[in-house]
Parts: structure tokens; sequence; C-alpha cells
């Protein structure tokens, strides 16, 4: 079982401080208005009177859309005098950090190719792999009282507990098993592209191991069991009195655990959940980018340079000095045409040239673009 926060490619901000009130209305306000999505504020204010009376929290789903919404709505309702734990695990995704570029990140084709979505989530922080072998966790905490290094001890105690003597802290308070190991990626995070300069963050590169490999006991259960144990024993909280309480994704309900076993729908998951599946979202957080290839032509050779931002190409300069000037034309109203267009989806391969001598070559650099953007 790999856990997310427990390795080497642990994000910082899973583990989140919770601010409420006059310091959640900050941090909304002074957010950058070109890339926040203020509906969410409305949901907030309609929710206000939904009181977190459990301080454990396990989803049932394996909704990346769901978990992580619902995680995001955890953290602006957490109390500020109660810490609040949420474990889950999702469906296989990639998840980029909110400020990230995927084109960066991520080798699109090869998603494409295996069919895993991309997902990004509201926080912080890097780009990484869920799975259903994947457990991740959140701690919910006063920004005043959150403290890295304690939550990372409570998951270690956790994992020491579950008899894998081997696990440590880092000196990024990352939990590490012995020598750290690759975990499957395959190409989905291997991505070459030098000469992309994003103003998003970048992910720190780090090994993962799978707890199974030195554990094979510890499953998705066993290892909640005991970070739930471990969590509520550092914070001085009565089982019989902090049952857990199980979410499901099935009605976008908060399942309850009185005894007509009613649920409320949470309208900001729903909300949420349809954010996170927009191309405004999804693509259109990106950071403004730049990005310069070059390519060899039996003709001559192209160079393009691209510049991006939301998603949406500001302009594209593509150069031919070799080429003969009627092609060299072509190419011009060629990367005219990509201003204003989604970065991704431009150039449509159908876009050539009728003249002879001009359009194979417009075809040859237009199927190149293709594959360099998408």
């Amino acid at each position: 079982m790999s856990v997310e926060q427990l390795l080497a490619e642990a994000d910082p901000l899973d583990i989140m401080g919770s601010i409420l009130d006059d310091e959640l209305r900050s941090m909304w306000m002074t957010a950058p208005t070109d890339i926040v999505n203020f509906h969410h504020w409305d949901a907030y204010i309609e929710n206000r009177n939904i009181t977190i009376d459990r301080s454990v929290f396990i989803s049932e789903s394996t909704d990346p859309l769901f978990n992580l919404t619902f995680e995001d709505w955890l953290f602006r309702h957490s109390p500020p005098d109660k810490p609040v734990l949420f474990l889950y695990r999702n469906t296989p995704c990639v998840v980029i950090g909110r400020n990230q570029n995927p084109w960066k990140e991520v080798n699109m084709q090869a998603l494409r190719s295996r069919n895993v979505p991309l997902v990004r989530r509201r926080s912080g922080g890097g780009t990484v792999y869920h799975d259903l072998g994947n457990t991740n966790f959140s701690i919910h905490l006063a920004r005043r009282a959150f403290d890295r290094r304690v939550t990372s001890q409570l998951v270690l105690r956790a994992v020491l507990s579950l008899g894998v003597e081997r696990a440590r802290l880092n000196d990024r308070n990352d939990i590490c098993v012995g020598d750290d190991k690759m975990n499957a990626l395959g190409d989905l995070l291997r991505v070459e592209k030098p000469t992309m300069i994003t103003k998003g963050v970048a992910s720190v590169r780090s090994p993962v191991c799978n707890l199974q490999q030195t554990s094979p006991h510890i499953g998705h259960d066993v290892f909640v069991n005991a970070v739930v144990d471990e969590f509520q024993r550092e914070y001085g909280l009565d089982k019989a009195d902090n049952r857990t309480q199980y979410v499901d994704d099935s009605a976008r309900t908060l399942l309850s655990l009185d005894d007509d076993g009613s649920g409320r729908t949470l309208e900001y998951v729903d909300n949420g959940v349809a954010e996170l599946k927009s191309w405004d979202w999804l693509y259109g957080q990106t950071p403004e980018f730049a990005y310069s290839i070059e390519q060899g032509f039996p003709w001559g050779s192209v160079t393009a340079e691209l510049r991006a931002k939301h998603g949406i190409i500001l302009s594209c300069a593509l150069q031919a000095p070799n080429a003969p000037s009627h092609v060299v034309r072509a190419l011009e109203q060629l990367g005219a045409s990509a201003e204003g267009e989604r970065y991704g989806s431009w150039p449509p391969l159908r876009q050539q040239d009728d003249r002879a001598e001009v359009g194979p070559k417009v075809c040859e650099v237009t199927r190149w673009l293709a594959g360099k953007l998408n």
C-alpha cells in the first residue's frame, strides 16, 4: 500500500491547518481574482449552519472529484478548537497542484492512452499519482496549533505500530521506509520539456515505495485503523464520544450516524465536483508559461515560440529562416491562427494550405505542433 503522505512525494499542503471566519474571508479576498472562482463563497455562507460534530471522517467513495472536494469542505468548515482527520483513497488518477502547469508536469499523451483522468486539487504542492493502493489522509487543525512534524510523527507511530520497523522521518518530515523505491508510474509523470518556462509551481521528484513490499499484511483498512487510533490518542479524544463518520458520493450526502440514518446534501460538494470537472478549472487555472521548440524538416528547420496564460494561447511565432518566402508567409498565418485558442486543442490537424508546394510543408508543421502541444 503506497501512502501519498507517507512517502517522499508527500505534499506539505495536504496536511492543512484550518482557517475559519475572518481569516478565511481574508484568505479568499486576497487571492488573485483572475484565477479564483468565487462561487464557493456563496456555498460557504449557505453551509455555515452545518456543524461538524465528529473528529474522524472516512470516505467510502473512491471518486477523486468527490474526495478532494469533500476534503476542501472539511478544510473550510472544521471548528478551530477541534482536530479533524479525513482518510480516503481514489481510483487511478493523476492529481496536480492548484498552481501547476499540467503540460509541464504530466505526459498528456500517456495519460489519454491509459484513460487515466487528470484532476487539479484546490491546495498547492506537487503532482502525485493516486490509485486504490494509495491511502490519503489530511489532518485539519487551527493554524496556531499546526505543526507538521507533530502530525508526521503521529502517522509515523501508526506505521511503526504495524511492525514497519524501518519507518523514519526525513528532513522534510516525510515518512520513508528504508531505501526508497520507485512505484510503477511508468511514463505518466515523466515529462522532458526543459524549454517550457512556467510561472507555476514545479514538483519535487522523489522516489516512493509501497508498504506491502515490506509488510504484506498492511492493507488500506489496517492502515486507516492504525492512523485513527494514533490520532485519537494524540489529541486525547474519547472513542465513545468521537465515533467515525463515513461519507459517500452516491447521492452527494454526508452520511449521518444518527439513529434515523438521515443524510444532509451538501451543495458545496455538488458545486465543487462540477467545478473540478470544468475546463476552466482543470486547464484555465494554469499560470502563464512560454514554450520554445525546434524541428528539422527536409526542406528546412522550424522554430516555434509560444506564450499561453490560463490555458489560452497568447501568441505563436513560427520561424523558418531557410524556407521559401511563400512557405514562411503560410507559417506566419498558421501561427497567427493560434491566438485565443485553447492550448492542447490547437492546431487542428485538418488545417492545411491548398497550394501544391505549400500544403505538404504546412501539414508537416501542423502534425509536429499537434504532437508537441498535446
